[in-house]
Order: structure tokens, then C-alpha cells, then sequence
């Protein structure tokens, strides 16, 4: 029986690695997902580096002139006049890409900004803030008579700073920010999602291929039903576990090769201060070992816990959508057996935002105790921190109902395997249940 199945497993591992779309989506998931993460931070700073602004400012109020800071990428010039005339002219000449008009004569400032070509990337951000802070100071001084740099130095000896610190169950205490927690367990809970409902599609549409071709009919003279089915979850349990494998290690290493090209990239300053009168220095900490002190859990545990979720929630769904393939003779028939199963799966990824928020409540905790659920909720609270008897009791819930699902699946599959032409109802599969 072990040789059959192992001959069963080496097939259908070897006839989906061999596939060109398993070896593009291999290759070509973690370059995307290394472009995510790095081409952002390079668009940004590319902008940041190459977009120049020349900006004329017309200030009837005069409260502006000569008052903005002229940066790297920004410089400003100041003229009076007629704004029509004074925009024609800067757009003409193209000495100018933008004109900004601080109009007098109002209760309230109010300006416009003028561009024609492009307007660039964050000057608008950057002239609220200037002016801002400009029109503040002024305040201070004419109305409150308080100099800025005396207001500036109170502001600095009144400043709170909040460091939120997580205390586990053996009281270790450990600094961590819930926002960072709350970003990677929605990835983890969307990613597991996605790979669960793909690996476990694919166990659906091969068994219907094979039904449809009447491939099973050669295979079932050879082996027991049971075999052929255990062989082809496992088969593609270990295509999938090969590729997960495969983007993490890739993953890596193109961040990695990143890293080593552009270390600035990759690098967090975290600026800490010296003894009086010495300058300010600027400690770089690689990213890698700074982002794992964000976390109550190692990740470590994160990884052995999603391989964990992802190898039982897909062995759940393999099976269920097995035995749904083995009843019907279409992949368009089966969205009626497929659906009462799918949905406890969209259900959680909708209620993926919700329990981030809050990865201890009661919704929470229910949903990541329901098998159907638990694979994805799990992974959404564990980054936060769950007790070990909610994870136990979670793990140990997932393998008892995968154990039902595969004796339901062995059942219906023994059964509706070798019937064409005929959809099953529900009321004949739970009679294939009560029969030994």
C-alpha cells in the first residue's frame, strides 16, 4: 500500500514541478514581491533626487517675503506685480515651473499655485508646512510676544514620547509597535489564504480531469481509491511546501543582493545623542535585525506556525474539495458542494481588518478555534502575541477535524470516483457515509 502511494505522490510531484507555470510563478512570485518592497522606496527617492522646482512667489500680504527655506530640489524667488502678467511671463519664459500667489485682502490666507507642466512630487505638502510654521512664528511675536527659538526650546522640554512595551504571560517585557503587528498579520493571514485556495483548487481540478478523461479508471484497476487520493493531497502538499520554500529563500536573497548594492536602502538611522558640545551621531542598524525586535514572538515561531496552519488548513480543504471533485463531472457543478466550505474561508479574510484591530477579542479568539477559519485568523493574531493554550487548543481542534475530513473525503471519494453522468445530491452522500 506505501509503495502505491509513494508512486502516486512521486507522480503528481513531478508532472506539476515539470509544468512551465509552476516554474514561472516560482521564479517570478519573488521578484515581485522583493519589487514591492524596494521599487516604492526607489521611485520616492528617485522623484526626491531629480524633481527641481523653481517657484516664484507673489505675496500681496508681504508677511512671506524672503521667508521660505530654499532646499536642494526647491528654490524660491520673490517679485510684486500684477499676477496675470507676472504668470504669463514665468510661463513664457519657462524660467519658472510653478507660481505661487498669496493673496492679500482677506480675513483668512489663501493662495494658489500655478504650474503648467507637471506639478512636483510633494512641493504642495511642503509649502502648507513652511507657511505654517512661518505664519505661527509671526504670531507669536506680534500678538503673544514670545520669541520662536525660546517657544521652539519649550516645545522640546515638554515633549512626550510614548514607547508602548508588551508584557507576555511570564511577564519578559519587550518593546513593540501594534501598527507593525497589525500590517504583518494581515500579510501573513492574506498570503495563507491565497496559497491555501490555490494548492487546494489545483486537488479539485485534477481529480476532475482525471474523472473526465477516464484516467481514474486505469488508476483505480492498479490502486485502492484511498491510495489514489492520499497520493495526490500529498503529492501536492509537497508541490506547495516546495514552493513556498522556494519563494522565501529567493525572497531573501534578492533583498539580500539589494541590501549589498544599496546598503543606504536597507538601513534604519536611529540618531542618538552624545555628551554635551559633541555632535549628534547616526547609528545604522540593518533592518533585518531591527524589524525582529518588533515582535512579542520570534520568527522563527512565526514560520514553524505558518507552515503549520498552511500544511493542516490546505490538507482540510484538499480533501473537502477531493471529495467534491469525485461527485460531480464539471468544475462548474461543484460550486454548489464547494461553496458551504469556501464560505467560513471568505468570511475570515473579510473579517481580516476587524480582528487585526483587535486580535484579542472575542471574535478573535472564536474564529481562530474554528478549524475552517483558524488557519487564517491564527496567523492575524499571532504576530501580537497569543497565549500558548489559544494556540495549542487551536492546533489540536485543526487536527481532529482533518482527521473527519479525511474519512468524509475517503468515503464520497470511494463512492462517487467511478459514477458519470450524474450529479450526486446531498441526500446519496450522506447515505455513502453510513455505509462501511
Amino acid at each position: 500500500m506505501s509503495s502505491n502511494i509513494s508512486l502516486i505522490i512521486a507522480r503528481e510531484y513531478t508532472t506539476r514541478v515539470k509544468k512551465k507555470s509552476f516554474i514561472i510563478l516560482t521564479i517570478l512570485f519573488p521578484i515581485l514581491m522583493a519589487a514591492v518592497i524596494v521599487l516604492p522606496v526607489l521611485l520616492v527617492m528617485h522623484s526626491e533626487r531629480t524633481q527641481t522646482a523653481n517657484v516664484l512667489v507673489v505675496d500681496d500680504t508681504e508677511i512671506f517675503i524672503n521667508a521660505f527655506e530654499n532646499t536642494e530640489n526647491t528654490t524660491f524667488s520673490y517679485i510684486s506685480g500684477d499676477i496675470n502678467q507676472l504668470k504669463q511671463d514665468a510661463f513664457d519664459n519657462e524660467k519658472y515651473d510653478c507660481v505661487f500667489h498669496i493673496l492679500g485682502n482677506s480675513q483668512s490666507l489663501k493662495t494658489n499655485l500655478y504650474y503648467k507642466k507637471n506639478l512636483p512630487s510633494g512641493l504642495q505638502g511642503r509649502l502648507e508646512s513652511q507657511m505654517n510654521e512661518i505664519f505661527f512664528d509671526r504670531l507669536l511675536q506680534d500678538s503673544l510676544h514670545i520669541e520662536p527659538a525660546k517657544f521652539e526650546k519649550l516645545q522640546e522640554l515638554t515633549k512626550v514620547d510614548v514607547t508602548t512595551i508588551q508584557v507576555d504571560d511570564k511577564g519578559n517585557e519587550r518593546e513593540n509597535i501594534a501598527e507593525m503587528n497589525q500590517v504583518i498579520g494581515m500579510m501573513c493571514g492574506f498570503f495563507i489564504y491565497f496559497i491555501i485556495l490555490f494548492f487546494a483548487s489545483q486537488v479539485l481540478r485534477g481529480v476532475l480531469e482525471e474523472k473526465t478523461n477516464r484516467i481514474v479508471e486505469v488508476l483505480i484497476s492498479s490502486v485502492k481509491p484511498i491510495q489514489l487520493l492520499i497520493g495526490k493531497i500529498v503529492g501536492i502538499a509537497l508541490v506547495g511546501l516546495t514552493q513556498f520554500a522556494i519563494w522565501v529563500v529567493l525572497t531573501f536573497a534578492i533583498l539580500g543582493c539589494v541590501q549589498l548594492a544599496a546598503p543606504n536602502l536597507f538601513q534604519a538611522e536611529a540618531a542618538t545623542e552624545m555628551a554635551a558640545g559633541a555632535p549628534d551621531m547616526a547609528q545604522s542598524v540593518n533592518i533585518f535585525q531591527q524589524i525582529n525586535n518588533y515582535f512579542p514572538i520570534s520568527f522563527t515561531e512565526i514560520i514553524l506556525c505558518f507552515l503549520f496552519f498552511f500544511v493542516v488548513g490546505y490538507l482540510i480543504y484538499a480533501t473537502l474539495y477531493a471529495a467534491t471533485g469525485s461527485v460531480v463531472d464539471n468544475e462548474s457543478d461543484s460550486q454548489q458542494y464547494t461553496m458551504p466550505v469556501t464560505i467560513p474561508l471568505l468570511l475570515a479574510i473579510i473579517l481580516i481588518p476587524t480582528i487585526s484591530t483587535n486580535p484579542n477579542g472575542q471574535l478573535a479568539f472564536w474564529f481562530s478555534m474554528i478549524p475552517l477559519t483558524s488557519p487564517i485568523v491564527m496567523m492575524v493574531r499571532l504576530p501580537a502575541g497569543v497565549p500558548l493554550w489559544q494556540l495549542l487548543t487551536s492546533m489540536g481542534l485543526a487536527l481532529l477535524f482533518l482527521v473527519f475530513c479525511v474519512w468524509f473525503a475517503a468515503k464520497v471519494y470511494r463512492m462517487g470516483i467511478l459514477m458519470y453522468g450524474k450529479k450526486s445530491s446531498w441526500k446519496e452522500i450522506f447515505k455513502w457515509l453510513k455505509k462501511a
